[in-house]
């Protein structure tokens, strides 16, 4: 660690060029990342801080429209290079910049100004394409209610190139890469501001990824030189497109159009000495208990046995280079490998790489290459992890003992939470773990081994909350006998969100949630809905819809202000439906109805 004598630190180096006078533009974000804040202060009005209702939300409330909206605008800049203007107010990477900034602005105003904004500053020189001074990263910063704890960080890079990466006059929109990830950092911050959390978050669209991650690495060393402790790091790179390219980095996908919408990659170190990996595994373990029953089209978590795509490089590795726990999310298929050659036909890293197509000329797109989909289903997995990381506790350590009964697991603490978990892997399962096992006990005599085999054991804590630490890096040894095998972990601390009867929603949120309690139903339900003190004795109406979009009830309702409930017995048939709040004409929530009579 550096000694650090004022906000702007002392030169960093990557790839033999260096950084300078890194310094926040918001004092108060650099307080708060370094712990010397009074978390009362941040307090929301209205405390959510229950994990489950946080997942049910977020799930809920992400809106294809608002990152399709994203996407629109940070597509209109024409280029968002690094090095391109930062005087226009249209184009270039400070408007870009400056744009995104605004929009973190009014999701802070929507949620008590309780996010705070800013920017990352920096200095370039010697860079790929000259000397950069002025280099910013944009911030949002959520404040913990515990200041002593490490932060969450969640990025993406906002810069864009064509083939060659010093022009600045071309036209680089960057959609899948990376104007998806940008979008969907952008929409976590919107939705996620409006909870609470022990540990402060971090939402940042960082620059410089294409000339060699370097805004990144500004930003990690400046938590590196302020001694702020990161828990996490999730990096959100290519993570909207679904169609393969002619070509690909691999691991990747199988060829030219092949279509995968349902499968999102985790890359990460492997090291044993490093927790990366484990994070991978974590994140897919909650998905598994946590996510997957609660959510309309359940996605494939394939963890890399990578820490990126073969010859490539991601916002993530100067986090793990500099000891933190790191991954990066891209799509299962990428359209291109960013070989440029003559023979290059693909989209990334070059003109093409635009939001879509308009094939007959009526200046409407007809075919989107970025599937927003798929990409709010990545922004679910992202923010629920996120959420578990931000509420959840640290890892337990432990000792793996090498004895003649086989590989014994002692912790050394008591139990502080509900169970252990012990995650157990040969060296023919790189990725996945072979087994995992749930116990109570200090000591573990790990079950299913064969004498004489090397096996890979790390381990995680549920706390009394039902959620469960990161995976902690890996110890390995050898099985000095055969152990009997039990039954694996059940994963059982699962819930329903249809079964939550969830009170809060905001309508100074883009998105209320109707709520139906019983949901599904044979035949009553209440339908109930949560609305701020302007909206009292207005009247409004519910618009239930079959998956047609046909109408097949409306019900008028006098509207108060905080929880409204309505009993409710519908007159059609059994399915699945949409309901709808409207006050004034205008929508101001969702939800949805089964009806099983």
């Amino acid at each position: 660690m550096k000694t650090l004598l004022s906000c702007t630190l002392l030169v960093s180096t990557l790839f033999g060029f260096t950084q300078s006078n890194i310094i926040c533009t918001n004092s108060e974000i650099e307080n708060v990342l370094e712990g010397n804040y009074t978390p009362s202060n941040y307090e929301a009005t209205d405390v959510i801080n229950d994990h489950q209702q946080i997942l049910c939300e977020i799930d809920n409330q992400l809106s294809t429209d608002s990152l399709k909206s994203y996407l629109e605008v940070l597509e209109s800049f024409q280029t968002r290079n690094t090095y391109s203007d930062t005087i226009s107010l249209v184009s270039g990477i400070g408007a870009a910049r400056n744009w995104v900034n605004s929009k973190f602005k009014e999701f802070s105003a929507d949620s008590e100004n309780r996010l705070l904004t800013g920017f990352l500053q920096f200095d370039w020189i010697g860079g790929s394409c000259g000397d950069g001074l002025g280099f910013r990263n944009v911030l949002a910063v959520l404040p913990g209610t515990d200041a002593t704890k490490d932060i969450i960080i969640i990025e993406a890079h906002m810069d864009s190139r064509c083939e060659d990466n010093c022009d600045i006059a071309c036209l680089a929109p960057g959609m899948e890469d990376n104007g998806s990830g940008t979008a969907l950092v952008m929409e976590l911050a919107r939705v996620m501001s409006q909870f609470t959390y022990d540990r402060t978050i971090v939402f940042m669209a960082t620059v410089g990824e294409e000339h060699g991650l370097f805004g990144a690495e500004a930003m990690s060393q400046y938590c590196v030189d302020h001694n702020v402790a990161i828990k996490a790091v999730q990096n959100n790179d290519v993570v909207g497109g679904v169609t393969c390219g002619t070509t690909s980095s691999p691991p990747s996908c199988p060829g030219l159009g092949d279509i995968d919408s349902t499968q999102v990659r985790l890359f990460s170190s492997g090291s044993l000495s490093q927790t990366s990996r484990g994070f991978a595994r974590t994140i897919k373990m909650n998905y598994k208990e946590k996510m997957m029953a609660n959510v309309a089209v359940p996605m494939t978590i394939s963890i890399m046995n990578q820490e990126d795509r073969s010859g490539r490089g991601g916002d993530h590795i100067p986090f793990r280079e500099d000891g933190f726990r790191s991954i990066r999310f891209t799509s299962a298929n990428e359209h291109g490998d960013a070989n440029i050659n003559t023979s290059y036909t693909d989209r990334q890293h070059t003109s093409d790489d635009v939001l879509g197509i308009d094939n007959n000329g009526d200046q409407i797109l007809d075919e989107y290459y970025v599937d927003f989909n798929y990409l709010k289903r990545n922004a679910v997995i992202n923010g629920m992890s996120v959420t578990i990381m931000a509420l959840g506790p640290q890892s337990p350590t432990f000792t793996l003992y090498d004895e003649p009964s086989g590989l014994r697991v002692g912790f050394s603490s008591p139990l502080d939470g509900l169970k252990y978990r012990i995650g157990v892997r040969s060296p023919a399962s790189p990725v996945d773990f072979s087994a995992v096992y749930g116990t109570t006990d200090t000591s573990f005599i790990i079950p299913g081994l064969t004498s004489g085999s090397i096996y890979y054991v790390s381990v995680a804590v549920v706390d009394y909350n039902g959620i469960m630490s990161p995976f902690s890096q890996e110890e390995f040894g050898f099985s000095n006998a055969t152990t009997d095998s039990v039954a694996q972990e059940t994963l059982s601390f699962t819930f329903n969100c249809n079964a939550l009867g969830l009170e809060h929603l905001d309508v100074n949120r883009s998105k209320v949630l109707l709520e139906c309690f019983p949901n599904p139903f044979t035949n009553e339900t209440q339908l109930r809905f949560n609305l701020r003190e302007q909206f009292n004795n207005c009247e409004g109406e519910i618009l239930i819809t079959d998956l047609q979009g046909r109408v097949v009830d409306v019900v008028p309702i006098t509207i108060s202000s905080g929880l409204n409930t309505l009993a409710y017995t519908p007159k059609f048939n059994s399915g699945y439906y949409n309901c709808t709040l409207l006050i004034n004409n205008a929508s101001v929530g969702s939800g949805k109805m089964i009806v099983l009579h």
